[in-house]
């Protein structure tokens, strides 16, 4: 799945309508890409409200709202009727997701505040997190359908030796949501360079996110032939 975050920071960067996300949404999916993946912020930092309604006329596969669990964002979900709410941690301050949600802390108000009404809305619940089997079988306790496992730390390391480390909890992680009934979907800082070894490590995966390094790549490849590339690199 492709995520047309930086399409919109792109754009407001001059505050005028191009590049659109719609169109590259619409690009995207028409390259190869299962679905399209958006995040809200509440600072509107990139993708704004209107954005999210005209995705969802275009958009026929995938309809992926990232969010932060608050009042407004859930209201907004439920609104637009997504296909599926990727709940994640969110700061004013971080210039990207850091992390995994911090589900021991946010069970019992995922539970009561934030699920109820998604789910009444008949919106899939995907859970942002670290690959550890705590926060998994919470996940899975609160009734989220998908696991989204947090690949930062791999694509950040400083060494192979750490590269492997985290490649293994992955794997160990999707075995985990797998048996549990949990779909297995994957994202954050993942690239051309070491999407391979992921793919060929981590099992169950079912939607992979990618956003950053595919809007980099365009710029010089194209955003058709960069979405098609990592399309065939991921089915293939």
């Amino acid at each position: 799945m492709v995520n047309i975050d930086h399409v919109a920071t792109l754009r407001n960067a001059r505050g005028e309508k191009v590049p659109d996300p719609v169109l590259a949404a619409r690009i995207s999916e028409e390259a190869g890409a299962a679905g399209i993946v958006f995040h809200l912020r509440e600072d509107r930092r990139h993708i704004r409200d209107d954005d999210v309604f005209r995705l969802k006329e275009v958009v026929r596969g995938l309809f992926d709202f990232e969010m932060a669990p608050t009042d407004e964002m859930i209201k907004i979900c439920c609104e637009v009727k997504a296909d599926l709410a990727t709940l994640v941690p969110e700061s004013r301050q971080e210039l990207t997701t850091e992390g995994g949600l911090d589900m021991e802390k946010s069970a019992d108000d995922f539970a009561k505040r934030v699920i109820p009404p998604l789910k009444d809305h008949g919106v899939l619940i995907s859970m942002f997190i670290d690959p550890n089997m705590k926060d998994i079988e919470l996940s899975a306790e609160l009734g989220a359908e998908v696991v989204e496992l947090h690949t930062g730390y791999y694509a950040n390391a400083q060494s192979e030796a750490q590269a492997q480390k985290e490649l293994t909890a992955l794997a160990a992680a999707a075995d985990r949501a797998h048996s549990l009934g949990l779909r297995v979907n994957a994202g954050h800082g993942l690239n051309f360079e070491n999407i391979q070894p992921f793919l060929d490590t981590v099992p169950h995966l079912r939607d992979i996110s990618i956003g950053h390094a595919l809007i980099a790549d365009a710029l010089f490849s194209g955003l058709e032939n960069t979405v098609r590339r990592m399309s065939d690199i991921i089915t293939g």
